[in-house]
């Protein structure tokens, strides 16, 4: 008995020195940090567990998601319109189907227009006014409009809802108001509020309402989100790749569905690696920053996925700093980043959210106290730039900061009111 327990005892210790010495070494502290500079190769979307990766439900939904997906590839129904007045689905409306702004349709022109704006704090809205303020002279030239007063949200909430009560406090001085969102909740109630009292159109970001009698923009979020999602997957093909994402600001509709729409297309592809999401707003130096750190971090970034291109170039910048190779990028239309992409024949795609949508904001408002018919939800075309049309979009005449899809040209003061832009022009109310 004693015999058969000492032989078990040495064959345990036996199994232990045999254990101790197949265990890999203990990593040395020099290890631990040398490890901990670079995230695991293995390690897959861990950019899709931050905050910043989430998506609000109140503004994506697999039925909207898989209807603008049909309208990328819709014809316009009107093919022989100007592009800013093409419509892809009928809906239409008309001043009569609704009663209650009977004093309204009464009215002959020249129309009071009121227009509460999100802001004019970044480029694109700054093409976009443009577009609106000379689309506004034209039809002020033509008897169509009296007096266009613009608010400038600034981009606050508070001050867009207290911008819109004042309005609805001076009956008689809208005949119509135009509003594009700040945040879509926040200013869905006092959109509703203005509703009950004028005709409302609405356009870019809309508020949650379906009260205002048009709602317009180019197909919207969702395909811009799939346009660039898809070109990335496929550019990266089975081997997959590092994908990192920029996005502006959480809480807009369009905003969300287009990252949605993106996190959608990346999550049905495993091959794809998204290893961050970040918000850097319209911040050259932080999205910069943010490049220089996620090379430090994971060694090679290979694609570059932006809810929007404003701070398409200095993410390019960082990428030539580094010495590390181009990545595929998902920018937009801003003439910038179109000269960058044609002279360092980069491997990249503009999804559009198209400036001209300003315009059609003012015609249609007019059109609809005219009593002619319009599109209650009016689905404009959404073009996106690809190599194979670069050279009909990039325009080496125009200024760095210029939307190519502005719908613009046929203005009577292009391209000078667009090249020499005096923003203050734009704030000021024109009686």
């Amino acid at each position: 008995m004693k015999k058969s327990l000492l032989c078990i005892v040495s064959l345990l210790i036996v199994l232990s020195m045999l254990l101790t010495a197949c265990a890999p070494a203990a990593k040395t502290d020099t290890a631990v940090k040398e490890s901990a500079t670079k995230e695991p190769a293995a390690s897959k979307n861990v950019g899709l567990q931050m905050d910043s990766a989430k998506v609000a439900p109140q503004f994506f939904n697999d039925a909207d998601y898989e209807e603008s997906l049909k309208q990328m590839s819709m014809q316009p129904l009107n093919p022989d319109a100007p592009v800013y007045l093409q419509y892809l689905v009928e809906n239409p409306t008309d001043i009569s189907k609704y009663p209650q702004y009977a004093e309204f349709a009464k009215k002959e022109p020249p129309y009071n227009v009121c227009f509460s704006n999100a802001g004019v704090n970044n480029p694109w809205r700054v093409v976009g006014y443009v577009d609106m303020r000379e689309q506004v002279e034209e039809l002020r030239a033509k008897g169509l409009i009296k007096n266009f007063y613009h608010l400038d949200a600034q981009g606050k909430d508070e001050k867009q809802i207290a911008d819109i009560q004042d309005l609805i406090n001076t009956p008689g001085k809208c005949d119509i108001l135009i509003v594009a969102s700040n945040t879509s909740e926040a200013l869905t109630p006092i959109v509703e509020k203005a509703c009950e009292v004028m005709p409302v159109v609405q356009f870019d970001r809309y508020a949650q309402t379906d009260c205002p009698v048009v709602s317009t923009r180019s197909i919207g979020g969702y395909a811009f989100g799939i346009a660039g999602a898809k070109f990335v997957v496929d550019q990266l093909g089975p081997q997959g790749g590092n994908v990192l994402a920029f996005r502006i600001l959480p809480g807009v509709d369009v905003l969300e569905q287009r990252w949605g729409a993106a996190r959608k297309i990346f999550e049905e592809n495993p091959q794809i690696n998204v290893i961050g999401v970040e918000f850097v707003g319209y911040d050259s130096f932080k999205a910069n920053t943010v490049v220089q750190d996620y090379i430090d971090r994971f060694g090679k970034i290979d694609a570059v996925w932006m809810d929007a291109g404003g701070t398409a170039v200095s993410i390019l910048d960082a990428f030539k700093d580094a010495g590390a190779k181009f990545p595929i990028i998902v920018g937009e239309d801003q003439n910038d980043f179109l000269k960058y992409w044609k002279e360092n024949n980069l491997t990249g795609i503009a999804p559009t959210f198209a400036t001209y949508q300003w315009r059609t904001a003012v015609l249609a408002a007019v059109m609809f106290l005219q009593g002619e018919t319009v599109q209650k939800k009016w689905v404009l075309p959404q073009p996106v730039v690809t190599k194979d049309n670069l050279d009909k979009y990039f325009n080496p005449d125009m200024p760095p900061l210029h939307y190519a899809a502005c719908g613009c040209e046929d203005m009577t003061n292009y391209p000078d009111a667009w090249k020499n832009v005096d923003i203050n022009k734009y704030k000021d109310v024109i009686n």
